[in-house]
Parts: structure tokens; sequence; C-alpha cells
């Protein structure tokens, strides 16, 4: 069995909070401006083309990779809040499904992890095994 990792000191924590904020603030970002879509050059693009072709498979095809993204976006945006929220009770750095401490490294790399290592792998094999 793997020895339990130390838990983060208060200039890790700090440094982790500060990029889960940064992190905040480019995704609201990166979902304002597709939610802000109307001046989009690409949908002018896709406007003309539509009226040109009638060709609405396309057009059904562009808009359900739109939503796809902003999904994608909404859900990272989610994962983010959630971490901050564990910055703000105090619980920021230990396993959601443990308590073990979450390795410095695991949260350098994915400040929003809510999991240790193992944890997360048992997570990954039980999501694997109802599809």
């Amino acid at each position: 069995m793997p020895a339990t990792p130390p838990p983060l000191t208060p200039g890790q924590r700090a440094a982790l909070a500060a990029a889960l904020e940064a992190r905040q603030r480019e995704v609201r970002a990166e979902l304002a401006a597709k939610l802000r879509n109307q001046d989009d050059p690409r949908l002018v693009g896709l406007r003309n083309r539509m009226e040109d072709t009638d060709d609405w498979a396309a057009a059904d095809a562009m808009a359900a990779q739109d939503i796809t993204l902003v999904a994608r976006d909404l859900a990272e945006l989610a994962k983010v809040e959630a971490a901050l929220a564990r910055v703000a009770d105090g619980s920021y750095g230990e396993c959601a499904e443990c308590g073990d401490p979450i390795p410095y490294a695991r949260l350098a790399a994915y400040p929003a992890a809510p999991r240790c290592v193992g944890c997360q792998d048992r997570a990954e094999a039980r999501e694997r095994m109802r599809r």
C-alpha cells in the first residue's frame, strides 16, 4: 500500500486556489464568447450558406458541435467552482472518497481533482462497467 502523501502546505493551497480562480475566469469568458454568437462571422457564413444551399444537415451538425462545446465548458466550470467551494470550506486537497490527502503533483496537474489517483481509477472503472 502506498504511503499517504502529506497534506498541502498553505503556499501550495494558495497557489492552487489562484490557479482555480484564473481558470474560472477563463472558462466564464469562453462561455460568454460562445453564447454571444450573434455577431460571430462563422454564423454569418453559415446563414449565407444556408440561404445558398439549403444545407440544414450542416447547420444541425454545427449547432450540435456548438452545444457540445458549451456543455463541456459548463461541466468544467462546475468542477472548478466545486473545487473553489472545497477551498472555502477547508476540504480542498482531501480525497472526496477516502479522505486521504491528494498529492500536490496531481492537484498541480489538475487543480479541480476531487479524488486521489486510486479513488479516481476506481471511479473510472465503475463508469466503464456501467457503459
